[in-house]
């Protein structure tokens, strides 16, 4: 039996076709998400188009906010505080990472809760969102749990290890998965025989930014493997933390770089603006 190419794009299309639907029953009032970039940088303005279309589709209106790159914190913080104020703005998302001379755990003091749909604040914050009663939920982590739910992955007594430990992703999600009653194992920098560990994955999700690094041999026969990395390879091209090409005939299930996880964390961007309007207007 072949390995499924999990298909982020198809599943993320399904989410969205629902938002859609609740928000046309919000009119004439709809949600509004507020982005802010400091810079002009080229990953700032490719995310930003690449949540264009989606908003568009589902209804929820967006709108940019764009910083020079030498704004004062001052200014950044001058900006924020008036969004969060306006009744008319019901999520919003700040852009990382952001210049050298701002405090990045200060700005993120100052978002709002209640419209933090990137789960940045300290309260929404990583794992810290799972074991409070937070807003939201991290947008990757909710994203990849829609995805192994959707082609039915049961992940009850399984083996789930997760290589990365950071706060939006690897910590959230193992939280997450513990909910499911998997067996979590976390992964990072520092661990030593990394290969033994991945190898025994029944659930591999990898999500440390190296090109191609999880190879055939870290992998177990029939695992699932969720590849969370976006890179670029030696030929210009996008791909992920997954060697996909060598990994992929050794697995069960195996989402691709692009159109796996990707357009799953956009998906729940969206969700949790529909979930922040819903909250600031009791409905």
């Amino acid at each position: 039996m072949g390995y499924i190419t999990i298909d982020g794009r198809a599943v993320s299309q399904s989410i969205k076709d629902e938002i859609r639907l609740e928000v046309k029953n919000l009119e004439p009032s709809i949600p509004i998400l507020a982005v802010i970039m400091v810079g002009d940088d080229k990953g700032s303005e490719a995310y930003l188009r690449g949540l264009q279309k989606p908003c568009e589709y589902v209804g929820i209106n967006l709108l940019s906010y764009q910083l020079p790159v030498d704004a004062t914190e001052s200014e950044l913080i001058e900006l924020i505080d008036k969004l969060n104020i306006s009744r008319d703005i019901n999520g919003i998302l700040l852009y990382v990472p952001l210049p050298s001379h701002i405090d990045k755990n200060k700005i993120m003091t100052i978002i709002d809760k209640n419209k933090d749909v990137d789960c940045f604040t300290p309260h929404n914050l990583g794992f810290l969102s799972v074991q409070n009663e937070s807003t939201f939920r991290p947008c990757t982590p909710l994203g990849i749990l829609a995805l192994l739910d959707h082609y039915n992955i049961d992940l009850e007594g399984k083996c789930c290890v997760i290589v990365g430990r950071n706060n939006t992703v690897g910590k959230p999600l193992a939280y997450m998965l513990l909910s499911k009653n998997a067996t979590v194992t976390i992964c990072h920098s520092y661990t030593k025989n990394l290969s033994s560990i991945t190898s025994c994955a029944d659930v591999l999700i990898v999500a440390i930014g190296k090109a191609k690094f999880i190879t055939e041999d870290m992998v177990k026969d029939d695992a699932v493997v969720i590849d969370v990395g976006i890179n670029v390879d030696e030929n210009g091209k996008l791909c992920g933390d997954v060697d996909f090409e060598h990994v992929k005939d050794k697995t069960s299930y195996i989402t691709p770089v692009p159109g796996g996880v990707g357009p799953m964390t956009t998906a729940m961007v969206l969700k949790n603006c529909l979930s922040a309007y819903k909250i600031q207007n009791e409905r």
